[in-house]
């Protein structure tokens, strides 16, 4: 009988120990260990400034893209650029100044997502027209041209880059970097330029969500 009691005694007092350590604290732990991917939405708007065959080229962009766990961006990208080229016509006998419009895809991985500032390797993928203007309009505010399909070319563009991304806050980030340009051939008179290849230093601006639907919970410690 005396083992039986024994073992009886030592029953009880490990469930009143049980019941003990499972009494509720008012101090908690914070858990993240599901598999989480962190979205994000921005839209972004970057200028810069380059060279087209030896002559100051400006550019301005607009980009709508998706990062996924922010590492990897895709989306839709814009560009405008103007260059000053002074190229004389002489069919027109006039001096003319280049343009270009092209759009296209936007892939964007990123390193060292996790740090205030960012490194990552922007690419786009496109196409547009490039074209020539009369270069009066720089000094005259009231010049107006009207411009046909005849007066464009249409172009294919692929501008890698590398980007330096500073993370301002979870809705706003500042980018910095530079980008190279090779285009496809373009027949359009006056034919000094074949290509509208070249470099671009630039700064742009993102607003949106960078980390939405993080996926965290709480839980007692007992």
């Amino acid at each position: 009988m005396k083992p039986l009691k024994l073992t009886l005694l030592l029953l009880s007092l490990v469930s009143c120990l049980d019941s003990f350590g499972q009494e509720e604290t008012n101090e908690y732990l914070e858990f993240n260990d599901r598999n989480n991917v962190v979205h994000g939405v921005y839209v972004g708007i970057n200028m810069g400034v380059g060279e087209i065959d030896g002559e100051n080229a400006y550019m301005g962009g607009l980009k709508i893209a998706y990062v996924a766990n922010q590492q990897f961006e895709v989306g839709f990208a814009s560009n405008f650029l103007y260059s000053e080229q002074d190229i004389y016509n002489n069919s027109l006998s006039r001096y003319e100044d280049l343009i270009a419009v092209y759009g296209g895809l936007h892939l964007e991985p990123i390193l060292f997502s996790k740090n205030r500032v960012n490194l990552s390797f922007p690419l786009l993928l496109g196409a547009g027209a490039v074209g020539y203007v009369d270069n009066k309009f720089r000094h005259d505010d009231d010049f107006e041209e009207e411009l046909t399909e005849d007066d464009f070319d249409a172009v294919f563009v692929a501008e890698p880059g590398v980007n330096a991304l500073f993370n301002i806050s979870r809705y706003l980030q500042i980018e910095a970097g530079v980008k190279y340009r090779f285009s496809s051939k373009i027949d359009l008179p006056p034919t000094r330029i074949t290509r509208i290849n070249g470099f671009t230093a630039g700064i742009g601006i993102k607003v949106g969500i960078f980390n939405m639907g993080r996926n965290r919970y709480k839980k007692n410690v007992q």
